[in-house]
């Protein structure tokens, strides 16, 4: 957070302080009526009475409207001032800023942690110079949104404002819609006290000619009544409308005060301490870092001294071993000797066995000759005897 924001920060204290103090008054209940009012409120009463004309139909609809006037211009007032705002609400404000520092995991620090599945898949790591830059990428979004805080916090201190100028004018048609019912109330009572049995009176000693007209009136009188009367119930019904509006303005003022207060504190409490937690957390890693530099080079110096000396046990070995070997091991010219041997044997063995083989050959060649022989001898004998048996 800059110091500019800081410093408007801390001066809006005292007009967070102004705003938040301010003590409403609360609305009165009971409606007066003109026989128990007092002189001024009675003077009051009359001359809201004075703005009816029975004969004028308009004149009872529109009665007590303008009361209502100022009241008007100031919720136009505030409806343009907020359909003018070109900034998000407050809250979003806010979470966005603990979303910031949320987003900000020292974890990503720890080199020692288990890489994710894709870190091993791409062979990624978090070097601590990506980490530095999102701490400053962390830092720049902490200075944009609190610009947007210090903006939200002036807006709302104008709302608040705007709703006690509010409150006050709703109160005060309040109590104006408390005159004009009880004006209209009065009215009424007059109506069926004196006017309208006036006219029943006149209707009645009327000449038979001039009935028709006067009771033509005196039903216009009567239905002027009814009017305002139904008049005074609206009325009736708009007061307890505003009296539940009232709290309603309280309600949004008071939560616009928490937020205020809540945004003021976060500027000139939460954000310093956070950005101090974040500049610990990267000094923090920098000694980290530094020493587990100097532990990687003590166990590679280690590391190295060891398998130096396994390496030269496991050479020297090797060397002396075939150092005293002889030119051939005695093994291999004993198994050379015996398989030599093993192939003479096999030789005569074979040649033996080629010698009877032959020798039994012969003397079946020898056999089927003497066979071969004989059966043609028997033939030549038999041939010459086939013509005389003939004959």
């Amino acid at each position: 957070m800059t110091q500019t924001i800081r410093t408007q920060a801390e001066a809006a204290l005292a007009q967070i302080a102004e705003v938040t103090s301010v003590i409403l008054p609360e609305p009165t209940g009971e409606i007066v009526p003109l026989e128990t009012a007092s002189a001024d409120k009675a003077e009051e009463i009359r001359r809201r009475m004075g703005e009816l004309d029975m004969g004028n139909t308009q004149s009872i609809i529109s009665f007590g409207s303008r009361a209502q006037a100022e009241l008007q211009v100031i919720s136009q007032q505030m409806l343009t001032d907020v359909k003018n705002k070109d900034v998000g609400p407050a809250g979003d404000s806010l979470r966005n800023i603990v979303s910031t520092i949320r987003g900000f995991s020292s974890e990503e620090l720890d080199l020692r942690r288990d890489r994710s599945w894709w870190e091993k898949l791409t062979g990624k790591v978090a070097p601590f110079a990506r980490f530095v830059a999102k701490y400053e990428e962390v830092q720049a979004q902490i200075d944009r949104v609190t610009e947007d805080l210090l903006k939200h916090e002036h807006l709302l201190l104008k709302d608040i404002k705007s709703l006690d100028i509010l409150y006050q004018k709703t109160l005060a048609f309040y109590d104006e819609l408390a005159l004009y019912i009880a004006a209209g109330e009065a009215k009424l009572a007059e109506l069926d006290a004196k006017d309208i049995p006036a006219r029943e009176a006149a209707v009645a000693a009327a000449p038979e000619a001039e009935q028709v007209m006067k009771a033509q009136e005196l039903r216009d009188l009567r239905a002027a009544r009814d009017d305002l009367e139904r008049r005074v119930h609206d009325l009736k019904l708009t007061r307890q409308v505003t009296m539940q509006s009232l709290p309603s303005i309280r309600l949004v003022q008071e939560n616009d005060k928490s937020l205020v207060t809540k945004i003021n504190s976060t500027l000139v409490n939460t954000v310093p301490l956070w950005e101090t937690q974040l500049a610990q957390a990267v000094t923090i890693q920098r000694s980290r870092e530094a020493a587990e530099a100097v532990r990687d080079a003590n166990n590679l110096t280690n590391e190295l001294l060891t398998k130096n000396a396994d390496n030269l046990r496991e050479t020297n070995k090797v060397v002396r071993e075939e150092m005293e070997r002889g030119v051939f091991d005695i093994q291999a010219v004993k198994r050379a000797n015996e398989q030599l041997i093993a192939t003479i044997n096999d030789s005569l063995l074979i040649a033996d066995e080629g010698k009877a083989r032959r020798a039994a050959a012969e003397a079946e060649l020898q056999k089927m000759e003497t066979e071969l022989r004989d059966t043609l001898a028997s033939a030549r004998a038999r041939a010459p005897q086939a013509p005389a048996a003939g004959a």
